[in-house]
């Protein structure tokens, strides 16, 4: 049977299997509303690119609604035009370090302007039927069992409680992302070298550097409810069927002289980072907590096997370990280049999600600081068009196809020559 003929069967199968609880919904616009962590478009993207390849036939557009030096009072002013007006079905909001002036104003009136914020965002934003989402801010790189007991957590505490008491979803960040916190430390205390220290922030312990942002971005997704598995085969060997499918299908199961092949379409696809981004799953655990591509083969004989996917190598395993199971999200046999399709699928993905936040953020940048240029809503109209291009194109490139898997004795060693 050819490929294209296969694709109906398995579809059809898939549409019978679990999509998973995750927050954001099939027609979703969800705005970001926040200060400068917000503005720097580093999360945000985090929470793009992983809806894009876990849901990829869910129509989800993202807005950024960061704006630096903000507050939760301050917001009000602009909420109509960068959150109302986009049509946001969905609203997070992170505020709490500007709103106390990084410490420097941590006294009764400015929490009370925080949580008189908080209220308001929540009550207006309800009343147009968004589902708001009040989170915690990004954590300082103050000392966290200190942090924990500081001014900022207990007033943004209280506003937590307070959006819940007004019907709005809370999630909170500061907490998800000091567990990140406490492991960075407790390697850093090992090391003895300065320059292999790791840190979450940029030099003014406030602002997030890179793995900052992915640490956000991770602790927002798991406060959304995305799904920690995304799916998982068990095949008998042996008996050449399949034991369990979870959100993917099997087909074309065949013997070979050597091992076993087959085709497997799943209903999404992990989420990977790019050649390096493995190296922070130290910090930030995504294999476990997001990522659970899941392989599970019983019934080989014993010994080495090879597993390739569209005639790539992810690795060699063991029969016994192949039992066991292994999450193949994030394998490759070779570090300098993606493992399996998902993978690079992943990788361009993410690249097309850059490129749209780079095209969005030249846009923004343009209407606010040369707005009364003649061609003004031409320009405005290429915008909206390239982006729903690139938007187009990135659900695309990450729609998953029936991948040939093929497991195989792997040959043995040769043995070492000495030259």
């Amino acid at each position: 049977m050819k490929l294209r003929s296969l694709l109906p069967v398995l579809t059809a199968t898939l549409m019978t299997l679990r999509a998973g609880d995750f927050a954001l919904r099939d027609g979703d616009t969800v705005a970001f509303l926040g200060d400068s962590i917000t503005a720097a478009r580093g999360y945000t993207k985090i929470v793009e690119l992983y809806t894009l390849m876990r849901f990829p036939d869910r129509h989800v557009r993202f807005v950024n609604a960061g704006q630096g030096g903000d507050t939760a009072h301050g917001c009000l002013q602009r909420l109509d035009r960068d959150v109302f007006a986009p049509g946001a079905t969905v609203l997070t909001v992170a505020f709490g370090i500007n709103d106390i002036g990084w410490g420097t104003k941590a006294d009764d009136a400015h929490r009370k302007a925080y949580l008189d914020g908080i209220r308001e965002i929540v009550t207006r934003s309800r009343q147009r039927g968004i589902r708001v989402f009040i989170c915690s801010p990004a954590i300082t790189a103050e000392a966290p069992d200190t942090a924990e007991k500081g001014y900022l957590q207990l007033m943004v505490d209280d506003g937590l409680a307070l959006a819940r008491s007004l019907g709005a979803e809370t999630i909170d960040l500061s907490r998800g992302m000091r567990e990140v916190q406490r492991r960075v430390l407790a390697s850093n205390a090992t090391e003895k070298e300065p320059k292999n220290l790791m840190r979450l922030h940029t030099d003014d312990g406030v602002h997030l550097n890179d793995l900052g942002q992915l640490a956000m971005g991770h602790a927002l997704l798991r406060g959304l409810g995305a799904p920690a598995e995304v799916s998982s085969l068990t095949l008998d060997a042996s008996a050449l069927k399949p034991v369990a499918t979870e959100n993917c299908a099997v087909s074309a199961l065949k013997r070979l002289p050597d091992g076993i092949s087959f085709r497997r379409l799943d209903r999404g696809l992990p989420m990977n980072l790019g050649i390096f981004g493995a190296l922070n799953f130290r910090w930030i655990p995504i294999p476990e907590t997001l990522n659970g591509y899941r392989l599970r083969v019983t019934g080989l004989d014993p010994g080495e096997y090879e597993v390739r996917v569209e005639r790539r190598l992810l690795g060699r395993y063991s029969a016994e370990r192949l039992a066991r199971g292994e999450n193949i999200a994030s394998a490759t046999s070779n570090g300098w280049e993606p493992g399996g399709p998902w993978d690079a699928q992943s990788d361009a993905v993410r690249e097309v999600v850059d490129a749209r936040d780079k095209a969005w953020g030249g846009e923004h940048f343009r209407v606010q600081f040369n707005a009364d240029n003649p061609s003004s809503a031409k320009l405005r109209r290429q915008a909206k068009t390239a982006d729903d291009a690139l938007v187009t194109l990135a659900r695309s490139m990450a729609k998953p196809y029936p991948y040939l898997f093929e497991i195989r004795r792997a040959a043995p060693p040769t043995p070492a020559t000495g030259k």
